[in-house]
């Protein structure tokens, strides 16, 4: 069991204070993403869970702590039916559903939308996207 925090404040922590934040912690549970509060001296410092593993987990005795300055960012793009195949370029995603080639940049937002008849395979080279299908080839430049 593992917890990776940042701290949501300007201080540098000193050695051994995850046994501290462990103690103060202890009993409560942690879901990654959220954000706690830890008293201190009558001050709440807020940590921002980075990684809880697993999530939801109850604060004990063995649990490991660590502090992070970097922020992990996540999002999740559902579909209405399974994905072929998805290539990450340098301008976002190509998610193939079928016969249709979707873009996404890397916020997630779609870009671009096609169906294509007789899809064949979908390639990514510079920052195009290239479709083959049927006899054809197609270049997206999103």
């Amino acid at each position: 069991m593992k917890v990776v925090l940042k701290p949501l404040f300007d201080a540098e922590l000193p050695a051994g204070f995850e046994e501290i934040v462990r103690e103060k912690l202890r009993g409560r549970e942690l879901r990654t993403g959220e954000t706690v509060e830890v008293d201190l001296l009558g001050k709440p410092l807020p940590f921002k869970v980075l990684l809880a593993e697993p999530s939801p987990l109850k604060v004990g005795k063995g649990l490991k702590i660590e502090f992070s300055t970097g922020e992990i960012e996540e999002f999740t793009l559902e579909f209405e039916r399974g994905v072929d195949d998805a290539v990450p370029f340098t301008k976002g995603l190509v998610v193939v559903l079928g016969s249709e080639v979707r873009i996404y940049n890397w916020s997630g937002q779609k870009i671009y939308s096609r169906r294509f008849e007789n899809l064949k395979k979908v390639r990514v080279a510079e920052g195009k996207v290239v479709v083959v299908h049927g006899e054809e080839v197609t270049v997206v430049e999103p």
